[in-house]
């Protein structure tokens, strides 16, 4: 199968493309393929002739979205909703992410991929929309994958590195700090996600719509600095504190747990965050 594959060098494309055993995936960069420019989409999907569309190019900068939202919105909404069009024109799946940010955090158990979204700030609003534009779109064809706390080996260029990473660097830089304890979230490591994205585009009972692919379990951020520091022996003084979600006038969902129903159902599902933080450090960071 003919893959193109819309943003390549992000975490989750860079393991997309590291993972793939079983398609030809060509994969433009953004100067050859910038979303904005339609007749670049036009061309591309000309020249290549895909048998799938993958997208994973995102404004995901969260405090950034909120001053530019005109950006956000042509990024995660404009965008999405044309490559799904076109996508829906010639007959061919159309898969693209979306976030647990499209939740408002009001509930305490795990939110399934029917619940109604009720996004707190621009990025999940235009998140929520981009999921709307391509549904509309596509509604045959579109695959929308929604996810949460994602870290990989590619980093994330847009916010300076991935959480794990970070921790590990404030490790070296600091002997205490503060760190959000009321956010409770599924942390996904994107080698898991991209395993499972390959194995869900090709399995012959997938319908469109919308699923939830994340590890499974859950924990606060600051569990998951603790956990970091655990498991690579490093002693550091970490001090939760309770943010009440905010940042300075944003607000962020305090629960945002997914529940992975659909995919599971075809028997898809991701490892506990637990178990794949393990294997990352150890990949990344030496770590046991």
């Amino acid at each position: 199968m003919r893959v193109l594959l819309v943003g390549a060098t992000g975490q989750l494309g860079g393991d997309i493309v590291r993972n793939n055993r079983d398609h030809e995936i060509v994969a433009p960069g953004r100067d050859q393929l910038d979303l904005m420019r339609s007749d670049q989409v036009e061309n591309q999907m000309g020249d290549v002739a895909p048998d799938i569309v993958i997208n994973c190019a995102a404004f995901h900068n969260v405090p950034l979205c909120e001053d530019k939202p005109d950006q956000a919105f042509l990024v995660n909404c404009v965008a999405v909703g044309r490559l799904a069009a076109i996508c829906g024109l010639a007959g061919i799946p159309f898969v693209t992410f979306s976030s647990d940010y499209v939740f408002g955090g009001d509930q305490r158990t795990p939110y399934l991929e029917s619940d109604p979204p009720r996004p707190l700030q621009i990025y999940g609003i235009s998140r929520a929309a981009g999921e709307y534009a391509a549904l509309a779109a596509a509604p045959d064809h579109a695959l929308i994958i929604r996810t949460c706390g994602l870290y990989g080996r590619s980093g994330s260029a847009s916010r300076g590195g991935n959480f794990v990473d970070n921790r590990v660097a404030d490790a070296k830089s600091k002997t205490s700090f503060e760190m959000g304890n009321e956010q409770v979230v599924c942390p996904t490591s994107t080698d898991d996600l991209s395993r499972a994205v390959l194995e869900l585009i090709v399995h012959p009972q997938r319908s469109p719509g919308i699923y939830h692919l994340i590890n499974e379990g859950e924990c606060t951020w600051y569990e998951l600095t603790c956990a970091i520091y655990e498991i690579l022996g490093l002693n550091v003084d970490v001090r939760p504190v309770d943010r009440k979600g905010m940042t300075g006038a944003m607000r962020r969902p305090l629960y945002s747990v997914l529940a992975n129903e659909r995919a599971r159902a075809l028997g898809i599902s991701l490892p506990n965050w637990r178990e794949s933080l393990v294997r990352y450090l150890h990949a990344t960071h030496g770590g046991a």
